[in-house]
């Protein structure tokens, strides 16, 4: 008896193998679609979200005050207050505290995780915004909005250690957890990096086909940043050398990026009501743009439940333009604030 396979053995293992395939494909790209929404109410705008995985909680800035969500009834069960506009929100790697950049008062908050109390503020630039903690350091890193610089803290000590200078109007930072500190300089179209250990910025990276970058996202296994930029376009670029590595299309008005490191891939919440998904294992491919609720364009993702939250609100008249307001914002229409589940 042969023990070379028959050519209709042959053929079925590779029709077999490639039903497999498709079937593995088809899963890791499964369109993403709204669950449900979680009304929150309340007055006021809101900035970014955080998901904590493990405690299977959302945090949610919302204007003065941080909503603090349970994922798995949509309820809030608490809110930190006191604040006078928030941004953002850092976890640390222990479990034990929070941080939140409150640019109304130029300070970074800390709050207990288990009571939700507040700890203490320690004193930041002007119009603290973007926040990150890294792991490496255990530092926080706030990137201030208007003055242009990053207050590192020392988490250990909750004292500032470092104010680094950056090259422009800094948004969203992504920390690897290996020493490097990556952040959007919107003004200049750029990405930066710093060495959280030498605490100076190593490299300065200009952005092709890439207006105002915002949000970013970071696959630390493949060393890929993804910024979202106005113009309709996400860059990808490498988190080694700074080498864009693709552009792909998304929708208007983007405001925060996330990434899947289990399904490789990377979302981008667009202000005009879409979430666009991007296939970062096959050339970085559109998969969807999936519609959402205008003014939906920032976003927390999951990665324990697999789920993108992006929150939105019912908006008023704009009011009319004056030289001391060029560019006003709609008033937000009260107890409107809503959270978007999308998930598979």
């Amino acid at each position: 008896m042969s023990l070379l396979p028959s050519r209709i053995g042959v053929r079925l293992f590779t029709t077999l193998g490639s039903a497999a395939l498709c079937c593995t494909l088809a899963h890791a790209q499964q369109p993403y679609k709204v669950l449900d929404h979680w009304k929150i109410g309340g007055t006021g705008g809101w900035d970014y979200l955080l998901a904590d995985p493990s405690a299977h909680l959302l945090y949610v800035t919302h204007g003065p005050r941080v909503e603090v969500i349970d994922t798995d009834t949509g309820k809030p069960v608490a809110a930190i207050t006191g604040l006078k506009g928030t941004h953002g929100i850092a976890l640390d790697s222990d479990g034990k505290f929070g941080y939140i950049s409150d640019g109304g008062s130029n300070d970074v908050l800390v709050f207990d995780r288990h009571s939700f109390k507040t700890v203490t503020t320690v004193p930041a630039g002007t119009n603290p915004d973007g926040i990150v903690f890294d792991p490496a350091t255990k530092t926080v890193w706030a990137f201030n909005g208007r003055s242009n610089n990053v207050t590192v803290i020392d988490t250990t000590t909750n004292q500032v250690v470092a104010t680094l200078p950056v090259p422009g109007k800094p948004e969203f930072p992504v920390a690897d957890g290996q020493g490097s500190v990556y952040d959007n300089i919107e003004s200049t179209n750029q990405i930066v990096r710093f060495d959280s250990r030498a605490k100076k910025q190593t490299a300065a990276w200009k952005l092709e086909n890439c207006d105002s970058p915002s949000g970013l996202a970071l696959d630390k296994e493949h060393r890929q940043l993804f910024a979202v930029c106005d113009g309709k376009k996400m860059a990808v670029v490498d988190a080694d050398s700074g080498k864009q590595l693709a552009s792909p299309s998304i929708g208007d008005s983007p405001d925060a990026a996330g990434f899947s490191a289990k399904h490789r891939l990377a979302f981008s919440s667009n202000g005009e009501g879409t979430l666009t998904v991007v296939d970062a294992a096959h050339d970085f491919k559109v998969i969807e743009d999936l519609p959402t609720e205008k003014g939906a364009r920032t976003m927390a993702y999951d990665s324990g439940k697999d789920r993108i939250y992006v929150v939105t609100a019912q908006l008023g008249p704009r009011p009319e333009p004056t030289p001391q307001v060029p560019r006003p914002r709609p008033a937000v229409i009260p107890d409107s604030f809503t959270v978007i589940v999308v998930g598979r």
